[in-house]
């Protein structure tokens, strides 16, 4: 996978330790710049109005399936995925330096970690769930206000970036807990690194609309069929504006600029009354 050392500040959504940070450094670098943002909508306003050079967004993950959020968030604004990555999700129980772990009696993080961890909750029937904002901002919050009797389940890195103590490792339920992030640019920054990068493999990704007849959806899809391209994704969003239409998000194997899947996207385009490529790149591990 390239890497993208004239990206200078990547915005991502939650506080600096967050899973998306991970993601981020994985994606550009150690020495990429970090603005973290309170909202996955700031993330998208601060590339675009050029306060950020980039932005890494979670898309996936591998239990609860997409963010919804950020697949409306690509559509309503112009910014271009140029790569993906993958992230373990490995929660761990973290506290002040001081507070062991027969003192907890409450533990903060963001309600979807939490959630994650109910075996942990379900053996410790003492401990109470603490909703809070974000995974790495309740480790933060920990070390501000310093509570004695509270933890707070997030990254290892968090527990480095605010000098906090992990109680416990790895307490989430399903250790094949994955994520997956993207990495964005304005249009012609992406135009620059495509013409540069080199992969062995590549997915582009696409949104579209069909009429509501029998069979649109099926011929839409046969336009990559027909050229073998793998589909590894499709799914249907609600159309803002329009009830009960609706767009079809789809990540298909190939590389846009090939012929097979240039004709593919023409012949899409041919059904559809909207379609446009949110961008190709270099297939994430």
């Amino acid at each position: 996978m390239g890497r993208t050392p004239k990206v200078l500040t990547v915005a991502f959504q939650g506080e600096l330790g967050a899973f998306s940070e991970v993601a981020a450094r994985q994606l550009c670098g150690p020495d990429a710049g970090m603005a973290p943002c309170q909202r996955f909508v700031d993330v998208f306003e601060r590339v675009s109005s050029g306060k950020a050079s980039a932005a890494v967004i979670p898309v996936e993950n591998t239990l609860h399936g997409s963010i919804h959020e950020n697949y409306d968030n690509l559509l309503q604004n112009q910014l271009v995925i140029v790569a993906e990555t993958q992230v373990r999700i490995v929660h761990n129980l973290i506290a002040a330096p001081g507070v062991s772990f027969k003192k907890v009696r409450r533990v903060f993080s963001h309600p979807v970690a939490l959630n994650q961890c109910l075996d942990f909750f379900a053996a410790h029937p003492e401990v109470e769930k603490a909703p809070f904002y974000d995974t790495a901002g309740s480790v933060k919050m920990l070390m501000e206000q310093r509570p004695p009797d509270a933890a707070a389940i997030a990254s290892s890195a968090a527990a480095v970036q605010y000098g906090a103590r992990i109680l416990k490792r790895g307490i989430e339920d399903d250790h094949q807990n994955f994520t997956r992030f993207v990495l964005l640019l304005r249009e012609r920054e992406a135009r620059k690194r495509l013409a540069s990068v080199k992969a062995d493999g590549w997915k582009t990704s696409l949104v579209f609309t069909t009429k509501n007849q029998p069979g649109a959806i099926f011929r839409a899809l046969g336009a990559f069929a027909l050229r073998d391209l793998s589909l590894t994704k499709i799914e249907s969003r609600p159309l803002r504006g329009k009830p009960w239409e609706y767009l079809f998000y789809l990540d298909f194997l190939g590389d846009a600029r090939d012929a097979s899947a240039k004709n593919a996207i023409a012949h899409l385009a041919e059904l559809a009354d909207f379609h446009r490529v949110l961008g190709c790149y270099p297939r994430g591990v």
